[in-house]
């Protein structure tokens, strides 16, 4: 199988901690993402180290009996360790003080500590078989203070640390679950909710395991999945990831079904907001987007993979030591090896291997792995580093060898412009807001997030269309056809279309020699008017004759532009056709006689010349009774070249009633 196959790849810079042995045992925390090496009970060493940090945490602690759980408060400035299942015992990690331990034994009589967790960097959460306990710890005064505790009965816990909630197994069957919300000194108990078993189960015996459950945060909600390994429906064989939605308020409720279409031991991670669920037996792995359209049943939406099952790319474990030995060929790693054990949301670890990876999604394979166009779209642009692969996947269906359909081109293209036109308005709407003042009263303003899914025009035309109208070997009416079906989707959504759109579809008809498709374009205005598209083509008059009046038609449209259209046709030396233009506007009394006089100069033409300035000396007749012009105007230059070329005799003379 060829890289370009592999879509799931095990990150390039892994934690390296030492290896679990009877010497050295290995914690992970998920709220820190850390994993401890504790050597002897920390006699010989503890070693903390995280994704971000390339400085590892290094300290001893005496040996106080094997440890059970170990982990730092968030920002690490207090450490917890918990070696007994009554106490856990704490010592502060700022730079000043003393290395002192301070106990908190649990509250509840006869309770057995499962766990705990950090909440925030002073706040802490002790789970125990019969209830809860919340506390802050007070560092200065090295002691715990109870801030409230609920009892109940507990199997066995889970903690979210993203969202802060902690989800406790209830009942003899373990399939009541029970969520708590954590937030700022205070603590909530969420609505419980029931896991559907596959059957009703024979014993009374716990039924629920705590492998079985994850959860995790995908497309900003939280979700429990639920990992069901006989369907609850006879007919359909095969294992299911079942996902509960756990809002913040009201009750939590059944969503999504995952289809595996295959039994044995499975494990979940959640990359990028695509379910990962990985398969042991086969030793691969598929994904799903739960914002793809599925198969609604009228309660819950089944979803099948998004892609055939592939294995993560095979992955090489760099052989460490000094250089001359580091030579050797770096050793295949085993992937879905039994000692692999998965964290939430993208974490793989090996214990026995010394290893932590972040796992990650290849996009660029997937081009490839989904022959659908409109949903391989759907799918990567809910990614967060989609933008390069878009623009390739827009270039590689404009060309001729991968050449798509128009119908299918036209669906990308709104699909894309769908998600522009979202960023446009929730900009806009943010412009109009920090206009009106809102930020001073309402809820903090936040400028809207321009994420890799917004691919605007100067993208699509610096990456994509420019390019394509460059190929010699495309049909011209093909190319002409893509321009128009992108112009045609931003007018569907109401996006403004940018000039240099309009100028590349002129300068491609131009180039083919298609006039009167131009003609047509402009005058049933599928090209908008815009000043840099009328001097446009003005300045295709030599190869079209007839651009010329309709840029005068266009720029007359923008009734702005009066001034300009005198420029351009003065520019031009079009100085009577100027005249003729400022005249129908009724503009002609106004305009400086010697803007036209020098224009005239320019042309060499004397004929044209004395007609100006023949005009130009009526409107003096006929403004103040005079032909001869005022000092003001600066035409001295000009009316002595009248006489150098006419004589003085040509001149006008003053007309007395």
């Amino acid at each position: 199988m060829g890289e370009e196959d592999y879509y799931l790849e095990l990150c390039e810079r892994p934690v390296h901690f030492e290896k679990a042995n009877p010497v050295n045992c290995v914690f992970f925390d998920e709220a820190n993402k850390q994993v401890f090496a504790v050597r002897s009970g920390g006699a010989t060493g503890v070693v903390v180290k995280g994704p971000d940090d390339r400085n590892p945490i290094s300290f001893r602690m005496e040996d106080k009996g094997e440890v059970k759980c170990i982990k730092f408060s968030l920002e690490n400035k207090i450490l917890a360790v918990q070696r007994t299942s009554k106490t856990v015992d704490f010592s502060n990690f700022t730079p000043d003080s003393p290395q002192l331990e301070y106990t908190q034994e649990c509250k509840t009589k006869n309770a057995n500590i499962l766990g705990f967790c950090w909440t925030s960097s002073t706040e802490i959460v002790f789970i125990t078989d019969q209830g809860i306990e919340f506390y802050q710890v007070l560092p200065e005064k090295r002691n715990l203070k109870l801030l409230k505790s609920q009892n109940i009965n507990v199997n066995w816990y889970m903690y979210c640390p993203e969202s802060a909630v902690i989800l406790l197994s209830t009942t003899v069957l373990g399939n009541v679950l029970q969520p708590f919300y954590f937030r700022a000194g205070t603590m909530s108990k969420l609505p419980k909710f029931e896991i559907e078993l596959p059957a009703a189960p024979k014993s009374t015996k716990l039924s629920l395991s705590e492998r079985d459950i994850a959860m995790a945060t995908i497309y900003g909600q939280l979700y429990v999945l639920f990992l069901r390994h006989h369907s609850r429906t006879s007919n359909s064989t095969g294992a299911e990831v079942v996902l509960y939605h756990l809002p913040r308020e009201g009750a939590c409720k059944k969503m999504h079904i995952l289809k595996l279409n295959r039994t044995g031991k499975f494990a979940l991670n959640v990359v990028d907001n695509l379910v990962v669920v990985h398969h042991q037996d086969t030793e691969t792995s598929v994904i799903f987007d739960i914002k793809l359209r599925g198969e609604f049943d009228g309660t819950v939406t089944l979803h099948h993979p998004v892609l055939p099952a592939r294995s993560i790319q095979p992955y090489q474990i760099p052989v460490a030591g000094p250089a001359p030995v580091t030579s050797q060929s770096p050793i295949p790693c085993k992937l879905y090896s039994s000692s692999w054990i998965v964290f939430q949301p993208d974490i793989i670890i090996s214990a026995s291997q010394g290893y932590l990876w972040n796992l990650q999604v290849k996009l660029q394979p997937i081009v490839n792995l989904l022959p659908d166009k409109g949903r391989l779209m759907d799918f990567l642009l809910q990614r967060r580093e989609c933008k390069t692969v878009v623009l390739s996947v827009c270039s590689q269906m404009l060309t001729e060898s991968d050449r798509a359909t128009l119908p299918v081109i036209a669906t990308v293209f709104d699909k894309l412009n769908q998600e522009y036109k979202k960023y446009l308005d929730a900009e806009q709407s943010y412009t109009l807001a920090l206009e009106a003042g809102q930020s001073r009263s309402g809820p903090l303003l936040r400028r809207p997030a321009r994420t890799q899914a917004v691919v605007d025009q100067s993208d699509m035309y610096t990456h994509v269309l420019s390019a394509f109208t460059e190929k010699k070997e495309m049909p011209q009416k093909f190319v002409v056809a893509v321009l128009m079906e992108y112009i045609r989707s931003l007018n569907q959504f109401q996006i403004t279309v940018q000039h240099y759109l309009h100028e590349l579809v002129i300068k491609t008809l131009v180039q083919h020699n298609l006039f009167y498709t131009l003609h047509q374009f402009l005058q049933y205005h599928v090209l908008s008017d815009s000043k840099p598209l009328a001097c446009l083509l003005l300045s295709l008059e030599s190869f079209y004759p007839p651009a010329h009046q309709l840029s005068l038609d266009m720029l007359k449209r923008l009734s702005t532009a009066n001034d300009e259209i005198v420029e351009v046709l003065l520019s031009k030396h079009q100085v009577l056709a100027a005249l003729r233009f400022i005249r129908g506007i009724g503009g002609h009394d106004n305009i400086s006689a010697r803007k036209f006089l020098d224009a005239a100069k320019q042309t060499e033409d004397r004929m044209l010349f004395y007609t100006i300035f023949r005009f130009f000396e009526q409107r003096n007749q006929r403004l103040r009774g005079n032909p001869s012009f005022t000092p003001g105007e600066h035409c001295e230059e000009h009316v002595a070249f009248f006489k150098q070329v006419f004589g003085d005799q040509a001149l006008m003379r003053p007309t007395t009633f």
